[in-house]
């Protein structure tokens, strides 16, 4: 699902609104992009269940030149399972992984974020896709961000579960748990995991 166009609006707006402002020389620029950001919060305001001053709050809370958030996420089979972390927030289950952090290399992140939230260690062997986390029927999300879903081995550790998580458990492929964390993982993502795995040839797709 593509974003409403009203909402694609108002991110764009925001995203020249803080880069003007980052760069802007004097004063006068700094409110000209002001105006834009404050334009940007009422706009998404108007279909969101927040005050335009919580949109903005939320709007400016990274600074600098405006570029997609990166999340990654983790594939790790056994046999012909499938390791599936329970999300505490929505009780939706998802592919292991989370929000990559500035200095990691997607490697590293992705590792990370498995050890943390399932207790297992892995290493990513291949990466599976590219996506437009964005892309979910139903929901608006606030920021633009892509999803990197990577293909991992695990080598040592254990099933455990951690602050965001309360089950981790490998599933059948036919058996697998619903509902979907749907802000995390998506069947698509599901689906292109088990091509990948299941052909090594397999080149890695993107949106």
């Amino acid at each position: 699902m593509n974003p409403p166009r009203w909402l694609k609006w108002a991110r764009e707006i925001q995203a020249v609104a803080q880069t003007a402002s980052h760069y802007a020389d004097d004063m006068y620029e700094r409110a000209r992009a002001e105006q834009l950001l404050e334009l940007a919060a009422e706009m998404i305001s108007t279909s969101a269940d927040e005050p335009p001053a919580v949109i903005r709050a939320a709007l400016v809370e990274q600074g600098g030149y405006v570029t997609p958030k990166v999340d990654v996420r983790a594939a790790v089979f056994n046999g012909d399972c499938l390791l599936m972390a329970k999300e505490k927030a929505d009780g939706g289950w998802t592919l292991p992984g989370g929000w990559a952090d500035v200095g990691e290399t997607p490697r590293q992140a992705v590792e990370r974020e498995t050890y943390e939230e399932t207790g297992f260690t892995v290493k990513a062997r291949r990466l599976i896709g590219v996506y437009d986390a964005n892309r979910i029927e139903g929901q608006l999300p606030l920021f633009h961000a892509y999803k990197l879903v990577f293909l991992c081995e695990i080598t040592g550790g254990e099933a455990r579960v951690s602050e965001e998580t309360s089950a981790v458990e490998f599933f059948s492929l036919d058996k697998l748990p619903l509902p979907l964390s749907a802000n995390r993982t998506l069947p698509r993502h599901i689906d292109d995991a088990v091509k990948a795995y299941q052909n090594p040839e397999r080149l890695a797709v993107f949106d």
